[in-house]
């Protein structure tokens, strides 16, 4: 990545140069890099804010009753794990987070959820069957309302922020069915 970093970084140089725009070019490195830093902060905020309700939740034992209406769910894809697992809870407020367009919320969750999982798995080296659908729903990431996309697009000064939802949705759902369905098919092929 440093590589390509540096052949894209030299090549502007060299354009910029040629066509006597080296101060176009500084005007547009620090132009990006300060919309780096107000995105990076932006960001920061949400999953801080968000991180912090989940923690409130948890204290209050909202979690708890959270991952108990989704158990049933969750234990059907699931199988393997107990139902009274702590995985069952990490992978249902993960998925949650997901489906309301928290991925950076959702990172420390699904690190927490593997973690979960990875005590049950038999073949510490091996990945389980478990831990590959989580990672496949986890990636697909089924969102119902993309708050960090949304929340960026007005950021941004878009007319219409949340003409992204509907197509989030289909996407999402359709690319997790396929997901899980490729799973199956690998899992039927491999026994």
């Amino acid at each position: 990545m440093n590589v390509i970093w540096i052949i894209l970084l030299s090549v502007s140089i060299l354009f910029a140069a040629c066509t006597g725009r080296l101060d176009a070019l500084t005007h547009a490195i620090f132009d990006g890099a300060k919309a780096a830093v107000e995105v990076s902060l932006f960001l920061l905020g949400i999953v801080s804010v968000w991180l912090g309700i989940t923690k409130i939740l948890e204290d209050a034992g909202i979690i708890t009753r959270i991952a108990r209406f989704f158990k049933p769910v969750i234990t059907r894809f699931f199988t393997s794990v107990p139902p009274d697992h702590p995985a069952i809870t990490s992978i249902t407020l993960n998925l949650l987070a997901n489906f309301f367009g928290l991925g950076n919320a959702a990172t420390p969750l699904g690190i927490k959820a593997m973690q979960d999982l990875q005590s049950l798995n038999p073949e510490k080296d091996t990945v389980s069957f478990e831990m590959m659908l989580f990672i496949v729903l986890n990636t697909a990431s089924i969102q119902f309302v993309p708050f960090t996309v949304v929340g960026i697009l007005s950021a941004y000064g878009s007319a219409n922020p949340t003409a992204v939802v509907l197509p989030t949705i289909c996407t999402t759902v359709l690319m997790a069915t396929c997901g899980v369905a490729v799973l199956q098919l690998f899992r039927r092929l491999k026994k």
